[in-house]
């Protein structure tokens, strides 16, 4: 216990005690015995101070029963506020400030009693004695508890500051991680959508070529040649925010831009239906951007994963939800080799449907029903397929 050892502090208090007491004697002239026996006396009085940062209350009980015992010796006065004052600060410093008002109190009643059984003067011991000494037992005792107090007080400003500074860490670590799953989703469904529409029209090419379609494969080529121009802007423009690079940026794609991705993915022989109900003509950027990436990431997965011929993309929206339906007649079922059925694809659907409080479902539909429970969603052709809903809030949520 560091904070219990004597500092320098106690040092000086405990040789002011005995100080006190050399004073006292000199003043005297006792004896050359009582002389000694009082610097002795003294001497345990300033020791008791030492002791008093660690053991304050038996510091406390053994300093009055030494300031008894040297009055009971008849030794050279010095009072009873002067020589209990260090112990009494430096109990009262610890905490333990009704145990020194209960010895102070006490010291003060015995020293009353005292000289009035010697027949001093009523007058005297009342009204000067005992107030000053009272008024110095108090002081210190006040000054102690003060000087707790105020160390308490720092101490839990400090600890404030402390937990305010980790908690800011905290908070930009979480920040940078969001960011990093941020443009983690970002590349990925760029990259994933990109890759795949281009995979696809690469086959229809070749397939052209080899049947001596030349206009099909030009509008192939010209697929490829959009959706890698289009990859590449937004690529640049996610790399500009890791860059920090000043000017425009180029804005996120949202739900306006919908009818071209699904137009891209026509071309590659996947038929798709775009259903739009609603009021979607003023959607907050933010919903209509995630709308066109889970729709990207959804029709990603069919053309990588679900065989399908038939693809169903359907948007409902009112005054409060969005409602977002992408259901496939493919296969059905997780992707292969994924055994949750939660691929990074789906996964980052989730956190950014997650971020504006909607949710997602997922499941396998049979005969126009949900293989899960049934939920009443129709696939695209009534057979098995693979259903994708996103529910978004709208309330609340800046335009």
């Amino acid at each position: 216990m560091p904070d219990a050892l004597p500092t320098r502090a106690d040092a000086l208090l405990a040789a002011a005690t005995l100080g006190l007491v050399a004073v006292a004697v000199a003043a005297e002239r006792p004896a050359a015995g009582g002389a000694a026996l009082a610097v002795v006396v003294g001497a345990g009085l300033g020791g008791l101070v030492l002791c008093a940062r660690r053991w304050p209350v038996p510091a406390l009980l053994a300093t009055a029963v030494a300031i008894l015992l040297y009055y009971a010796l008849d030794l050279p006065p010095v009072g009873v506020a002067a020589p209990a004052a260090a112990v009494l600060y430096r109990a009262s410093e610890r905490g333990r400030v009704v145990p020194a008002a209960v010895v102070a109190g006490s010291l003060l009643a015995v020293s009353v009693v005292a000289r009035l059984a010697e027949g001093d003067d009523v007058g005297v011991v009342v009204g000067t004695q005992l107030g000053s000494e009272a008024a110095l037992l108090l002081a210190v005792i006040a000054l102690g508890d003060a000087v707790r107090n105020r160390r308490s007080l720092r101490a839990a400003l400090i600890r404030q500051a402390v937990a305010a500074d980790e908690e800011r860490h905290r908070e930009a670590a979480r920040q940078v991680e969001a960011e990093r799953l941020r443009i983690a989703r970002e590349v990925h469904d760029t990259l994933g959508h990109t890759m795949s529409v281009i995979t696809l029209q690469s086959a229809v090419a070749q397939e052209a070529l080899a049947d001596s379609d030349p206009a099909q494969a030009e509008s192939a080529l010209a697929a490829i040649r959009s959706v890698s121009g289009s990859a590449m802007a937004e690529l640049r423009a996610t790399l500009g925010t890791l860059r920090r690079e000043p000017g425009p940026r180029e804005p996120a794609p949202g739900f306006d831009r919908l009818p071209a991705l699904v137009e891209g993915v026509r071309q590659g022989g996947l038929a798709v239906d775009l259903r739009v109900e609603g009021p979607v003509d003023r959607l907050p950027a933010v919903v209509g951007s995630t709308v066109y990436r889970v729709v990207q990431e959804a029709l990603t997965n069919v053309l990588r994963h679900a065989g399908a011929t038939r693809v169903t993309v359907t948007v409902r929206a009112t005054a409060a939800r969005l409602a977002l339906e992408v259901v496939d007649d493919g296969r059905g079922g997780p992707p292969a080799g994924r055994a949750d059925g939660r691929g990074q694809g789906l996964r980052g659907m989730a956190e950014r449907v997650a971020l504006l409080g909607g949710t997602v479902e997922t499941d396998t539909v049979q005969n126009g029903t949900a293989a899960s429970g049934g939920t009443g969603a129709t696939a695209a052709s009534g057979g098995t397929g693979f259903r994708v809903a996103v529910s978004l809030p709208l309330a609340g949520v800046a335009a």
